[in-house]
């Protein structure tokens, strides 16, 4: 590869990398904002979580639809129009009227997200320019994680101390999407490999096994994510008295830190071990979220919970990310990849909808803490069914009864 070729594929991974920040952060814009949502348009918990969740509804069957297409059709002819609906979505938040506006903007970012999601984390393997995976899986997740972060934080400082506090968050997501859309444009245009038809998801046989344990344990990690996007914002505004935006939307971002570090750190040695030290942390964290609530230790578990649970999460997505990626077959990348991001979606949107349950019928710091406890336990049974089959005696195959007449 000469040097100008591999200085633009150079570009092209780090606008790839952007992208994913960018369109993450957008879909994260509304967690500080929920509070005012629920003041202004007059709804309970469960329906934040269910906003919440209208998302994930929307992006499982876009990323079912959306992965093959990407490998049938290329990179560029999914994700230009992905980042154009992620504008879309925007703006529909931005003039909301009322709470079915809502659950409008969430559908077309759950569009938007559910076909770029695959596709990028595709595109990034592809582009790295040594042709490096297990770096292109840790770049993704990075990218993944801080996304997840800025969102929430920018959507606070902008609504306490902006104008407009439903309004300027969103103007300043469409702003960072313009270089986004521009950096997809600017993808190659790849050839089509193959007619796209819909179909259901496809998992290579080789691989099924390991992608069934992944797949199991990231959506327990993200169920601890969707709960912190959803209703913890309103939960720590809740024990500290206060109702600072800047507060809400930073509670998220000791999480992302957390899980990002851990990332780092076990770069290049993420694997089967990995996975379940993830999920012991997040069980903890979890336990520390359940037990916290009142006194004046919540806020000291409060953080324990978010940096154990947030670290647990970085090892469990990236040791995830990381064996499927080296599994799946590059014909076949971007549909493995959605798929595995299905059960990512479905931690994250599906199993909170208990929580908003539980906030409406107990109120929200008991049902916080009910479904901490909830979560905790299938974290902790996975860990020790894990540990188990570990310990358990792996015998030999019996030699087989020698022929007759055969020495």
């Amino acid at each position: 590869m000469t040097v100008p070729a591999l200085r633009r594929t150079t570009a092209r991974f780090w606008g790839t990398a952007y992208t994913i920040v960018v369109l993450l952060a957008g879909t994260n814009v509304p967690a500080p904002l929920y509070r005012g949502y629920e003041q202004r348009f007059g709804f309970s918990p469960l329906v934040v979580t269910l906003v919440y969740a209208a998302y994930v509804g929307a992006l499982v069957p876009s990323l079912l639809i959306a992965g093959p297409l990407s490998d049938a059709w290329g990179r560029r002819r999914t994700l230009v129009p992905a980042v154009a609906l992620a504008a879309a979505g925007a703006l529909v938040f931005a003039f909301a009227q009322d709470v079915s506006w809502l659950f409008a903007a969430r559908i077309v970012q759950g569009i938007s997200a559910g076909a770029a999601t695959g596709a990028l984390t595709a595109a990034l393997c592809e582009l790295e320019p040594r042709g490096d995976r297990p770096r292109a899986a840790m770049v993704a997740s990075v990218a993944t994680m801080a996304g997840l972060a800025v969102g929430p934080v920018v959507a606070g400082v902008l609504g306490e101390y902006g104008p407009e506090p439903m309004v300027t968050p969103y103007l300043a997501e469409i702003a960072l999407l313009v270089p986004a859309f521009w950096a997809m444009a600017a993808l190659p245009a790849g050839r089509q490999a193959h007619p796209w038809r819909p179909r259901r998801p496809s998992i290579p046989a080789e691989m099924r096994s390991a992608f069934a344990v992944n797949a199991a344990a990231a959506f327990l990690a993200f169920t601890l994510v969707g709960l912190f996007l959803s209703l913890v914002p309103t939960y720590v505004l809740e024990l500290s008295g206060s109702d600072n935006l800047v507060l809400a939307g930073s509670a998220v971002v000791p999480l992302i830190a957390a899980s990002t570090t851990a990332q780092r750190l076990a770069y290049g040695r993420a694997g089967p071990g990995t996975r379940v030290l993830g999920l012991a942390c997040v069980a903890a964290g979890l336990a520390c979220l359940a037990v916290g609530g009142s006194g004046t230790s919540s806020l000291g578990l409060m953080l324990a919970a978010t940096l154990l649970g947030g670290a647990g999460h970085g090892l469990v997505f990236l040791a995830g990310l990381t064996e499927i990626n080296r599994l799946a077959p590059h014909g076949c990348h971007a549909d493995v990849v959605s798929s595995y991001n299905v059960a990512v979606y479905l931690g994250a949107g599906l199993p909170v909808i208990g929580a908003g349950l539980l906030a409406a019928q107990i109120g929200l710091l008991n049902g916080v803490r009910l479904f901490a406890a909830a979560t905790a336990t299938l974290c902790a049974l996975f860990v020790i069914v894990h540990l188990v089959r570990a310990r358990r005696p792996r015998h030999p195959p019996k030699p087989s009864a020698p022929i007759e007449g055969m020495s």
